[in-house]
């Protein structure tokens, strides 16, 4: 049998011990979070939508679903990115939706700690007037300046 001073103990001992295993469990889930650098690299989902509205009047709107990788490098000067996966074109005169395949490719570079330049290539699948496959390539070139 315990005295007061030993039940008081060994009560002590448990709570220390489901503490422990508490603390233990929170650590774990917390290390992706403490041990994660601020320059994330790795998978990603994007969704982005574009539509056109040349005089004001909608045209279509292209949705892209694509699947990436973006990371940089050690010092974090360059960051990069490359994504693809199905786009639906919607066309209002036809009033159709066609699938098509698309991806882009960029990155950016830091100049200075108030200057970044970045650039991206883009492609989608297409189809010529004679019905032919083709890519339709676009692009972008840009500055960020930091104030």
């Amino acid at each position: 049998m315990l005295s007061s001073a030993g039940f008081f103990n060994a009560r002590a001992r448990y709570l220390k011990t489901i503490m422990s295993i508490k603390s233990t469990i929170a650590a774990i889930f917390a290390a992706p979070f403490v041990l994660s650098s601020a320059a994330f690299a790795g998978p990603y989902v994007n969704l982005e939508s574009n539509a056109s509205y040349p005089d004001g009047d909608y045209t279509g709107a292209t949705t892209d679903l694509a699947i990436g990788f973006e990371g940089s490098t050690s010092e974090g000067k360059v960051a990069y990115y490359i994504q693809g996966g199905p786009a639906f074109q919607h066309d209002e005169a036809a009033d159709d939706t066609e699938t098509e395949f698309s991806g882009k490719v960029g990155a950016s570079i830091g100049v200075s700690d108030d200057l970044s330049v970045y650039g991206e290539v883009s492609g989608i699948s297409n189809e010529d007037s004679t019905g032919d496959d083709i890519v339709d390539f676009g692009g972008k070139i840009g500055a960020k300046f930091l104030f």
